[in-house]
């Protein structure tokens, strides 16, 4: 006779249908496919109810990898003692100078993709400046007080000036980012928080977990 399966219940933060599920095949509805979708499972309803009523990153840390994890999971195991696990970190990749350009937000413990936006035409100073923006704005939405990490100096000087001072002519194909950019430059302007940006010290430790890993 074949041994019963203890439950399990998945909890999803942020999806179609926010809430917890009681099977994998109801959690997946909610979440495959959905840019940026946060769930977890648990083995118990209770535990699975205090989670869905917490901060979703409370729930993720640094773990040894398995012969499953993949690449990004290996590399997160062994973050430098410098970096704070429970952290945004984002990146941005441009292919030409201007070309297509998109970012992302990663949760440093975990590898876990939080927001992405792109492809679009512009460069990658943009992007990034784009990316911790939208990060800050993220972070504040969701209520979740940790840093971010940024690799890039001109994007976190231009935060700090709550200015993109990019000299890329708005012209037909540039029209979309320029209207991001002045859409961040008003948020900038408009909300206060008490985030900590970071500079990711790629030289001593490596390429920013939320690389797009083209170099």
């Amino acid at each position: 006779m074949s041994k019963k399966k203890a439950p399990k219940y998945y909890v999803v933060w942020k999806g179609v249908n926010p809430g917890i599920y009681d099977s994998w095949t109801e959690c997946q509805l909610q979440t495959k496919g959905y840019e940026g979708a946060i769930y977890k499972s648990f083995p118990s309803r209770n535990e699975a109810e205090n989670a869905y009523n917490s901060s979703a990153h409370l729930y993720f840390s640094t773990k040894k990898p398995t012969k499953e994890s993949n690449t990004t999971e290996k590399s997160l195991a062994t973050l430098p003692p410098e970096v704070l696990p429970n952290s945004l970190c984002v990146d941005a990749a441009c292919s030409g100078n201007p070309g297509p350009m998109e970012y992302r937000g990663v949760y440093t413990a975990t590898g876990q993709q939080l927001f992405h936006y792109g492809p679009t035409q512009g460069t990658n100073n943009i992007g990034e400046f784009l990316a911790l923006v939208h990060g800050l704005a993220f972070l504040k939405q969701q209520g979740w007080d940790m840093p971010i990490y940024s690799d890039s100096r001109n994007a976190i000087l231009w935060i700090k000036n709550k200015k993109c001072k990019t000299k890329l002519e708005r012209n037909n194909k540039t029209a979309t980012v320029h209207d991001l950019i002045e859409r961040a430059e008003k948020w900038l302007q408009s909300n206060s928080y008490t985030t900590p940006i970071y500079k990711w010290e790629t030289r001593d430790w490596g390429e920013i977990p939320a690389d797009f890993g083209r170099k």
